[in-house]
This record gives C-alpha cells, sequence and structure tokens, in this order.
C-alpha cells in the first residue's frame, strides 16, 4: 500500500472494529480518506461505533453487506482475525483490491526504525523483554501492537530515535506488503493455527514475511535449533544473529555449555554473546534469570540478541533478565495451597507450548488441558504425560482426545469435566477437581494445549478465571 495520504478523497472499507480497527479507521480519516467501518456483530455488540460515527465516519454493523465492496474501494483494511475466505476479502480479491493488516498502515506512519518479534511460542514475554532491555540500557523503546497499544496509535507518536518494539502474529504478517522491520526475529515455528491458514505452508509463509523485505544493513534473529527457522536462511537479506541453546557461535547469542537432550537440570549455564569478531560477552548465569522454564532461556536468548542488535551495551543486559517476573497467564505463579504450587498458563493455545510448560518443573503436575478442537491428536504431550504428569483434568470440546491421551501413558488419575452452560463454572469445578487430586508439593498447572474459543472469549478471560477459581478453594 502507499502512505495513508495518498488515499485523501478516496474510499477505504475497514473490516473490523475492535481496538486496531478503530485506530487504523481514525488514521485513514484524518489523511482524508472516505471511511467505512464494517463489522459482523450487531450494532449493540460494536460500543466503539459511536466513537467513530461522531468523527463522520461510516459504520455498518450487522453483517456485510453486499455493496461493501465495490470498484471504487481503493484499499481494505482487515482485522487480522478475519479470514481469507470470508466473502468482502474475497470480493475485495476478485477485483485486485489491496487488502491489508494494520501492520502495514502502522509502517507507513511510523518515523521509529521497527523490531518485528514473532513465533509460535513466547512473542509476547520476548517482545515485554526487550522493552525492559532497552529500557534498562538507556535506549527508547515503545512496545505496542498485540502486547497493548494499537500500532497505529503508538506509530503516530513515535521519533526516529525511539525503538518501535512490535509483538506479531502470522495473521497480522500474512497482510504485510512493503512492512520493513530493521530487526526482525522468528523465535520458532509449531503447528498451529492450521485452521486460519489451510495448512503449514501457508502459515510459514506468513511468518517468513517478517524478513522480506529487509536490506543488508537490516538485522534478521533466528532460533538456529529450529529447523524450520534455519530453512529460511537462503532468503535471509539482512544480517544473520542467530540463537542457540544447543550450539556453541561464532556471531550470535548461545547457552555455555550447550543444553544436551537427557542431561540433568543443574548444570550450570551463562547466556554468551559473540560479536563475530572474536569478542565473546557473559551476559548472566542462566539460574539468575527470574522466570522458570527452558522455554524461557530460549526467550532470553533472543530477547538479548535483539536487544544487542538494536545498539544495547551487553554489560546492562544482566539486571532485566534477572528482575523481569513475566507476563499475564504464561506460566504465571499465582498461589500456594495445601502445599501444592499454582500456575496459569493459560497462554498454550497449543500442544508445544504445553510441552514446554511441563518440561519446566521437576515436581509431579497435575494438569488441567483441553479447549478448542483444531484436528490435532495430541499425541506430542505422550512422552511428557509419562515422564512429568501425576494426573490430569479434562475440559473443553477436545477433552476426550486428551484423556485418551493421558490413558495410553498410563495415567491412571483423569477426570473429565462435562461443558456445563456455564464456562466459567465448568473450569471452576476442573480447578476444584485438581486440587483434590494434588498433594503437598505437587505443581497444578492450567497449561490447555488449545485455543479457548470453544468456551471462553479469549485465554486472558480463561486465565482470569482460573486464578479465580484457584484463590477460592
Amino acid at each position: 500500500m502507499n502512505h495513508p495520504e495518498s488515499y485523501r478523497g478516496q474510499q477505504v472499507v475497514v473490516l473490523g472494529l475492535a481496538k486496531s480497527g478503530v485506530q487504523v479507521a481514525k488514521v485513514l480519516d484524518r489523511a482524508g480518506a472516505k471511511v467505512t467501518v464494517n463489522d459482523k456483530k450487531e450494532r449493540e455488540q460494536c460500543p466503539e461505533a459511536s466513537e467513530l460515527e461522531a468523527l463522520g465516519i461510516s459504520v455498518v454493523c450487522g453483517g456485510h453487506p453486499d455493496d461493501l465492496i465495490h470498484s471504487d474501494v481503493k484499499l481494505v483494511v482487515k482485522n487480522p482475525g478475519i479470514p481469507y475466505h470470508a466473502p468482502p476479502v474475497q470480493q475485495a480479491l476478485a477485483l485486485g483490491i489491496e487488502v491489508v493488516t494494520e501492520v502495514e498502515v502502522a509502517y507507513h506512519l511510523c518515523a521509529a526504525p521497527m523490531i518485528g518479534i514473532t513465533g509460535s511460542n513466547g512473542k509476547t514475554t520476548t517482545t515485554t523483554w526487550v522493552g525492559e532491555m532497552l529500557e534498562h540500557a538507556g535506549l527508547k523503546p515503545i512496545v505496542a501492537g498485540n502486547i497493548g497499544t494499537p500500532l497505529c496509535e503508538a506509530a503516530e507518536l513515535a521519533s526516529p530515535d525511539d525503538w518501535m518494539v512490535v509483538e506479531l502474529s502470522s495473521f497480522q504478517l500474512k497482510g504485510t506488503v512493503d512492512f520493513r522491520p530493521r530487526i526482525a526475529s522468528l523465535l520458532n515455528v509449531t503447528e498451529t493455527h492450521l485452521d486460519y491458514h489451510g495448512g503449514m505452508e501457508d502459515y510459514v509463509a506468513s511468518k517468513a514475511k517478517l524478513f522480506a523485505n529487509q536490506q543488508p544493513d537490516d538485522v534478521a534473529i533466528l532460533n538456529w535449533d529450529d529447523a524450520v527457522c534455519r530453512e529460511l536462511v537462503p532468503y535471509i537479506k539482512g544480517r544473520l544473529l542467530p540463537f542457540s541453546m544447543t550450539e556453541k557461535l561464532d556471531a550470535g547469542v548461545y547457552a555455555d555449555p550447550p543444553y544436551v537432550d537427557g542431561e540433568e537440570d543443574d548444570v550450570q549455564r551463562q547466556i554468551i554473546y559473540a560479536d563475530g569478531r572474536g569478542g565473546r560477552y557473559v551476559i548472566i548465569d542462566i539460574e539468575n534469570i527470574a522466570i522458570p522454564g527452558q522455554f524461557n532461556v530460549g526467550n532470553a536468548l533472543a530477547a538479548v540478541a535483539i536487544a544487542v542488535a538494536a545498539g544495547a551495551d551487553p554489560a546492562l543486559l544482566a539486571a532485566p533478565l534477572a528482575d523481569f517476573k513475566g507476563v499475564e497467564h504464561r506460566l504465571e505463579y499465582v498461589l500456594q495451597h495445601n502445599g501444592s504450587a499454582y500456575y496459569n498458563n493459560s497462554k498454550a493455545t497449543n500442544s508445544k507450548a504445553t510441552v514446554m510448560a511441563l518440561n519446566s518443573f521437576k515436581e509431579p503436575v497435575v494438569l488441567i488441558a483441553g479447549g478448542l478442537d483444531r484436528g490435532s491428536d495430541m499425541m506430542e504431550l505422550l512422552p511428557l504425560f509419562q515422564e512429568r504428569v501425576k494426573a490430569v483434568v479434562v475440559l473443553g470440546e477436545n477433552r476426550a482426545k486428551i484423556a485418551k491421551v493421558a490413558e495410553l501413558a498410563g495415567l491412571k488419575q483423569i477426570k473429565v469435566v462435562d461443558n456445563e452452560e456455564d464456562a466459567a463454572r465448568t473450569l471452576t469445578v476442573a480447578v476444584q477437581e485438581a486440587s483434590k487430586l494434588a498433594t503437598a508439593g505437587d505443581i497444578v498447572l492450567l497449561s490447555p494445549a488449545c485455543a479457548s474459543w470453544d468456551m471462553f472469549a479469549s485465554y486472558e478471560e480463561r486465565g482470569r478465571i482460573f486464578k479465580e477459581a484457584a484463590h477460592n478453594l
């Protein structure tokens, strides 16, 4: 797309209200475009509509009218979650109208260089960590996107000496054209969102758009331990700065000594930054990182690589690594009850994320899992059920699948909670059942391995209900 000001006097359609849709509509309206915002929800479910109409922006709720998209429309900006098979998107594409997401609009607005962070797991933790590292190093980060402030809102306020630190999903990246982050990081790739993308090929291609417009003076940060990430190396045009938990690197950030499968967890390790010119800098002893989990070591490696690429002094990165308390719903400690520790990992919306969470604990785990059935057989959980899990409580659309994996793993304590009309009540019962199965020294872990949308509006809602139920035991 072009700069928003180039659409002055032209018709633009924004699909989906929500925070990002509202901000995009305001940006394009201020640029002089003739903006129509459309949301399939009924008017009473769209409280943002009145605000936009007060600005003179047309808002159409309650469905997608047949005449919404026509040949005079010059641009469609869609909410990332709206699938490409949605009728107005298909109509726009058939007419040759460009369809983008808010990220593309924000890129054209933003005076600050952008740091783009994506991956199947760990995006929010890494993005938040990078913001804290850059702040501690005396740089000027603005953390935006999926993580809080709508990207367009932040982009309008940014100056050239800021760093825009942006968490990005595959949904957002699929709708980009010219977007060029000066630093781009792909944390990992695992099977997820295949109902949206239709398969891994489109999912990986969407993630890879993060690097598509980079130039030689940009930096590409890849997980060297992830086979899919490494397959992208031939397409990288920026300077490659990898991170690894399993290899020592001549240029990059790595764990030393490297992690070895089957090795005891009590090995003393450090995070090392190698500058590619023979210089090696010890960042921190890994045991001093504040948040638990081997996967969070991977997030820390990526965050260090990003911060160093942005100009942070490596000597200033230990404190934010040691002080960071994590992000809500991501292996979040909740409380102790009868000697058991309760953790909220509601953001684990795929089985890989639950595997990583289970690997974070040496103690026996009573696992609460289940949610939206996206077709996975959940067999990735089998080895961890055998090694780390004492009991499982399952709920949600695919509860029978996870219960079957638990049976195959030989678990004797499996509780299936039937879904009630009241989703909050169902999860509360699951927490109560887990508390009955737990004894002193156990971990009670909500790590669903599934999206929340079969029962809850979001994983955040699911996590908050879990915490409330735990506090009410």
